[in-house]
């Protein structure tokens, strides 16, 4: 759509008519139509920007990005401004389903990837056991009878299907991660927070016997993709480590194993013979190891340290101990917007109903901040950043600001913070943990209604048992020692990584005058 609407310039010039354009999501205004060649005057993104009806005025209207950007427009009259409402209305609002598509697509790519990856892991292994094998037979110069398998078909229809398995990961891999679509999709959803996985470099002992290998794909098409593992993957390996399996040349009895042979037959290719796996009791193991790697399980369960036992905070999508400072101690703000997110579900856990007006507030301070971050992401890449530059703008304290939602935002998580030591010094009593560690945070910060709110949030916390079980995953039992160690693991982790940042926060804002004695 296009037209002239009056902008609010200064107090000096007042309202002047502008020449407006909007298309592709972005409002753009020149000086006149006939002067458009020369460029835009300035323009406003709708995907991230308020759209605000003057109550008394009925031809004004107000696009506001908080603490950035204000066009402040008037139309000549009720029916034209009407239209362009629509108009500005409908392009945010189609901008924000083609987000949610491509997300909901993002997931659904990322979970066919990960069972192609745990195919290709199986293939992997199972290739690297049968090239060995046959290896074994040469040397030996012993021949199979006939009635034995044929090692040649078989290691020729594993090389197939491990290289067909290897092209579909690729396929799904470039359609999931394409550049355009991991850089337009901001950290603002929660669901795709938790898709993004903490990384650990891949580094397997590449190793001359069949358990030891290490696997690298060459670059395909958009670039080299490395194998990475999260914390589930580090579980597995630890798993291969500790069955320790050492070939026994001469001893081994060649068996095939039918029930991996009939797993293996789900996803072969039409019209070719069922795959069959050929291995060793320990490589038995190995393989079904693999199948199960998805689901966490883990062949040395039994034998596994106690400190092994995963919780919530383990296998979260991004931990505040995982954030790598930068320069003078700066916070990056994607990962810690992402680490924020990734702590929404404990209130969740503390009840979805009762905890939602406080999850509400949590994630729209997220959200505030990601609008500001989005806006410029080379320039405002730490939390230090944001509030410097609102500090020298002279908005800091505006409301609505980044550093507003900023202020609010660590309170919240100091608030979690001392609930979550507060667990894990021992407190078995939900309420009165919430309590000492809403006493020690945010109960200053509120006035007679907010805490009242929360009292009534208190009476219908859960008890002990049933909010440790929210936080056990998989089918681990939140009664076991090992699951209590595994807790006091992690949080001894986690909790000191988060204190720091908050200090350093608490710092910027002591050093700038940000702090508030506000009660809302």
């Amino acid at each position: 759509m296009e037209g002239v609407l009056y902008k609010w310039t200064n107090y000096l010039s007042g309202w002047q008519p502008r020449w407006f354009l909007l298309c592709g999501g972005i409002l753009s205004y020149y000086d006149s139509q006939e002067d458009a060649w020369k460029g835009c005057k300035g323009s406003i993104q709708m995907a991230v920007c308020e759209i605000q009806v003057h109550p008394a005025d009925n031809t004004r209207m107000d696009l506001i990005i908080p603490g950035e950007q204000y066009f402040y427009l008037k139309a000549r009259n009720a029916v034209e401004r009407q239209k362009w409402l629509v108009a500005l209305g409908t392009a945010k609002a189609c901008l924000t389903d083609s987000r949610t598509q491509k997300e909901k697509e993002f997931t659904e790519n990322t979970e066919a990837l990960k069972t192609k990856m745990s195919e290709l892991r199986l293939y992997c292994n199972l290739l690297v056991q049968q090239v060995h094998k046959t290896k074994e037979a040469s040397i030996s110069g012993v021949s199979e009878p006939e009635s034995e398998i044929d090692m040649g078909a078989l290691l020729k229809s594993t090389c197939d299907t491990f290289l067909k398995t290897l092209e579909e990961c690729m396929q799904i891999a470039n359609t999931a991660f394409t550049s355009e679509l991991l850089h337009q999709t901001p950290p603002g959803s929660p669901h795709l927070a938790v898709l993004r996985t903490n990384k650990i470099k891949h580094s397997v002992l590449s190793g001359h016997t069949p358990m030891e290998r290490q696997m690298e794909l060459n670059p395909c098409e958009n670039g080299s993709v490395k194998v990475e593992i999260n914390h589930q993957e580090q579980t597995l390996i630890k798993s291969l480590e500790c069955l320790n399996l050492e070939t026994n040349e001469g001893s081994r009895d060649v068996s095939i194993d039918n029930h991996i042979a009939e797993d293996l037959a789900g996803i072969k290719e039409d019209g070719e013979s069922k795959l069959q796996a050929v291995e060793s009791s320990g490589a038995h193991k190995l393989l079904q190891l693999e199948m199960n790697s998805l689901s966490g399980l883990t062949l040395c369960e039994e034998d596994r340290n106690d400190n092994d036992s995963p919780t919530f905070f383990s296998v979260m999508s991004n931990r505040f101990s995982d954030i790598e400072l930068r320069e003078e101690e700066g916070i990056p703000t994607e990962e810690f917007l992402e680490s924020c997110y990734a702590i929404v579900p404990v209130l969740d856990k503390l009840g979805p109903t009762v905890f939602a007006p406080v999850k509400m507030d949590f994630v729209g301070n997220i959200k505030k901040i990601n609008q500001k971050f989005i806006t410029n992401k080379e320039e405002f890449d730490t939390l230090q950043k944001i509030v410097l530059h609102e500090v020298n703008a002279g908005v800091a304290q505006v409301r609505n600001s980044a550093t507003e939602a900023l202020l609010w935002l660590k309170r919240g998580l100091k608030f979690l913070k001392g609930f979550l030591t507060e667990v894990k010094n021992g407190e078995k009593n939900i309420q009165t943990a919430l309590n000492n560690a809403y006493g020690k945070t945010l109960r200053q910060h509120h006035g007679w209604v907010v805490r009242g709110v929360f009292a009534l949030a208190l009476r219908a916390a859960p008890t002990y048992e049933d909010f440790v079980a929210a936080l056990s995953v998989e089918d681990c039992d939140p009664q076991e020692e090992t699951f209590y160690k595994g807790m006091q693991r992690d949080l001894n982790i986690y909790l000191p990584a988060m204190e720091k940042q908050l200090n350093i926060l608490d710092t910027l804002y002591e050093v700038h005058g940000l702090e508030s004695d506000e009660v809302v």
